[in-house]
């Protein structure tokens, strides 16, 4: 019994120095086991991202496929052929262009006609200026000629030599402003110079021709100033 008591210290004494034998080495040992469980870890991680990878290069082909199956179809459908009524919608619906040298010319027309009509407005401003003088002065005129129609048979008589050489100067002085007497004895009947104060039978003179001047009638620049009073003929009487 007492070998055996003697044998159990002696082998915790073979025990501690092994142990003690042992513990030295185990740090040798430590950073290298360390080093192949993070490879291990870094390998786990590597796979792990691999297969995330994986997965979602999957979803997004499986995404593409039916984004490709709802895609629709790019054959373009048979264009329908305008029909008449839908080109003419179009043509009218489309502003037309305006012809600019169309319009110039136009312009450049009515701008000359307006030069023209201007000029001759002037003119004839000018030219009828006097015409209410000159009017005012007719009776006057028609006065003298009918003294010197009644004094014909004392045409040597002096003072009626002098009424004639006063009417003398007013018609010069007329027909240089233009006024000149219209004769209106034996010409037809015109409405636009003449104003028919009646009308009477004539064995002599024809149907519609004036035969009696009752007042002259005058002229300013080939324009109608006064229209001549006058007796026109009706023909030969039943």
């Amino acid at each position: 019994m007492e070998t055996n008591k003697e044998a159990i210290p002696e082998a915790k004494t073979a025990e501690a120095e092994a142990a003690k034998n042992a513990s030295p080495a185990q740090p040798e040992d430590t950073p290298a086991a360390a080093q192949d469980a993070a490879g291990d870890v870094k390998s786990a991680e590597e796979n792990t991202a691999e297969q995330m990878d994986e997965k979602q290069k999957a979803e997004e082909k499986t995404v593409e496929t039916d984004s490709a199956d709802e895609k629709p179809s790019t054959d373009k459908p048979a264009e329908e052929k305008p029909t008449e009524d839908t080109t003419e919608e179009k043509s009218a619906e489309e502003p037309v262009q305006p012809d600019w040298k169309d319009r110039y010319a136009r312009v450049m027309a009515d701008f000359d006609n307006f030069r023209k009509r201007t000029a001759r407005d002037r003119e004839d401003l000018v030219k009828f200026a006097a015409s209410d003088v000159i009017k005012a002065m007719l009776p006057t005129v028609d006065n003298l000629f009918l003294a010197l129609e009644k004094a014909k048979d004392r045409a040597d008589d002096p003072f009626v030599t002098g009424v004639k050489l006063v009417y003398d100067g007013l018609i010069k002085a007329l027909a240089d402003q233009g006024a000149t007497p219209l004769d209106s004895v034996g010409e037809p009947f015109d409405a636009n110079f003449h104003d028919a104060l009646a009308q009477l039978p004539s064995p002599d003179v024809e149907e519609g021709v004036v035969m009696n001047e009752v007042k002259r009638g005058w002229l300013l620049h080939g324009k109608l100033l006064r229209p001549a009073q006058v007796v026109v003929s009706a023909g030969k009487g039943a």
